[in-house]
């Protein structure tokens, strides 16, 4: 049934900083999740290649550490080219089992040098298509020291069965604005992608749908301090002030109405699997819906630039 969709959590660890591993365990999921008749799987954010924890566990504001460089071009080394084709793999198992996609991944961006790193969310549709990739509007505190502010192109929405999907990066979902300028395209089902922890995850969640009427799928990923590899650069000085957990997971889904379908799920790796109902939707927004009958564009408007920015605008 159309207005029915199966969706699938991903709660996993990265092979922390290594993309061909990392990469392996997401086609891994998404095969798992199609062998359960999942149309949509959602992954945590900077799940490919990683969250980078090390920023607060080695001085990492230190201005000229060899220590902070070294990890940064690792990081660096490790980090997506999608221009290159770097995500063809997870493409065709879209394509070859009709499953859509939400991934978290850090982007080094082809358009802008190709030396600076994003924090993107990149969905990829059922038929194997890479529809939108959207860069991290304002990366938090401490990730401002390895990854670089996005823009608006990416804040897309896009058509599943009789849902219309789009999503933010983590704090991206505090930003009244990003979220407004998604309901305004007509969103349902709202994608929040995190690095992992109920601390960010269980009160937004239920909020972001009480507020726009919709499905909120919260992703979180997990990380231990056994999932340092050993091949990681200066690893003993990452271990010395690592706690044992540095993300608990959380994932969780809320309904149209902010109560909990999934409550955050801790400390437990794999797929978290839920049935949602678009029925649901146009019950909650009876009674509210934040850019339709209960509005003011009259009074109160958002402008928003899709523009992707890039330094240099060439004329052959």
């Amino acid at each position: 049934m159309d207005n029915e969709l199966k969706v699938a959590l991903a709660q996993i660890s990265p092979v922390w900083l290594n993309k061909v591993e990392t990469i392996k365990k997401i086609e891994a999921s998404i095969i798992e999740a199609a062998e359960q008749k999942t149309e949509l799987i959602v992954f945590g954010e900077a799940l490919l290649p990683g969250y980078p924890f090390w920023l607060a566990l080695t001085n990492g504001a230190s201005w000229d550490l060899k220590v902070n460089k070294e990890l940064h071009a690792h990081y660096t080394r490790n980090a997506i080219q999608i221009e290159a084709g770097e995500l063809n793999s997870i493409c065709d198992l879209a394509k070859k089992h009709h499953i859509a996609i939400y991934l978290g991944l850090i982007e080094r961006a082809q358009n802008r040098g190709g030396h600076s790193l994003y924090c993107s969310l990149v969905y990829i549709n059922e038929f194997g298509e890479i529809k939108s990739v959207h860069r991290k509007l304002q990366p938090t505190y401490d990730e401002r020291l390895t990854w670089a502010p996005g823009d608006g192109n990416g804040l897309q929405v896009h058509p599943l069965k009789e849902f219309t999907v789009g999503g933010l990066n983590c704090w991206e979902n505090w930003m009244p604005l990003p979220r407004t300028a998604l309901y305004g395209l007509g969103e349902n089902l709202h994608i929040a992608v995190w690095p992992g922890s109920d601390h960010n995850t269980k009160d937004i969640t239920r909020f972001i749908a009480r507020e726009s009427r919709s499905y909120v799928i919260s992703v979180s990923s997990l990380m231990s301090k056994a999932d340092f590899p050993e091949s990681t650069p200066h690893l003993n000085q990452i271990l010395e002030k690592s706690p044992e957990i540095l993300a608990n997971g959380g994932s969780c889904i809320a309904g149209p109405d902010g109560e909990w379908l999934v409550e955050p799920v801790l400390h437990a790796e794999g797929l978290i699997y839920h049935i949602l109902d678009f029925n649901r939707v146009y019950e909650e927004r009876q009674n509210f819906d934040v850019v339709g009958h209960y509005s003011r564009p009259d009074v109160t408007k958002l402008s928003v630039n899709r523009e992707r920015q890039s330094t240099v605008a060439y004329k052959d």
